[in-house]
């Protein structure tokens, strides 16, 4: 019976584990174990940081409910021409009326205008209503009248003021013809005839 060969590595030397903890070195990783009676230790992390102490934010009031240090800001009112922006104007409205037998339209555009636009406007407005103004009873007795006075004033009102330039990038209105040189002013003529012949029938029938 043959014998089996002898182990080289029997009888070696082991070397000693570079990972081992040396004699009396605490383990980071142990729980610490409580004392009998004693209070039960909070377990702590070996990695855990000391969170620093936070500053408190200073306390800022709302813009809302802050008092302000400036009164509230008001847009300031118009005071330019609402087409051209021309310093010098007057808050005036300029009217046109149009009568058809039984519909009847009323149109305005407020100011305030300067001289050259407020013209521009009366005199479009005018010729308007002095064209169209005349074609129902209502209009002819009562409203188409007053829209002539009133664009009358606006004339007057608009005339006493002086010339002024329009404010950068913006154009005054071209004041034209004037009215009585266009002939779309004359339609009234038809209907103030047909009116002074209805009202002549009238005086006859009662005088005769």
């Amino acid at each position: 019976m043959s014998t089996p060969p002898p182990n080289p590595y029997s009888g070696a030397p082991v070397p000693p584990n570079p990972y081992a903890q040396g004699p009396g070195a605490p383990n980071p990783y142990a729980q610490p174990q409580p004392q009998p009676g004693g209070p039960v230790p909070a377990q702590q992390s070996p990695y855990a940081q000391p969170y620093p102490q936070q500053q408190p934010y200073p306390q800022q009031p709302h813009p809302q409910y802050a008092h302000p240090q400036h009164p509230p800001y008001l847009a300031p009112g118009p005071t330019g021409c609402r087409n051209c922006g021309a310093p010098e104007a007057v808050n005036f409205a300029v009217r046109a009326h149009v009568g058809v037998l039984v519909v009847m339209r009323f149109h305005r555009l407020d100011g305030p205008f300067c001289r050259r636009c407020g013209r521009a406007l009366v005199r479009i407005m005018t010729t308007k209503t002095l064209c169209q103004g005349w074609w129902s009873p209502l209009s002819l007795v009562l409203f188409t009248p007053f829209t002539l006075f009133w664009n009358l004033i606006a004339a007057a009102k608009f005339a006493k003021l002086e010339p002024s330039d329009p404010a950068p990038g913006r154009q005054q209105l071209d004041e034209g013809q004037p009215v009585h040189a266009r002939p779309l002013a004359y339609v009234a003529i038809v209907p103030l005839l047909w009116a002074v012949w209805v009202i002549t029938n009238i005086i006859a029938d009662v005088s005769g």
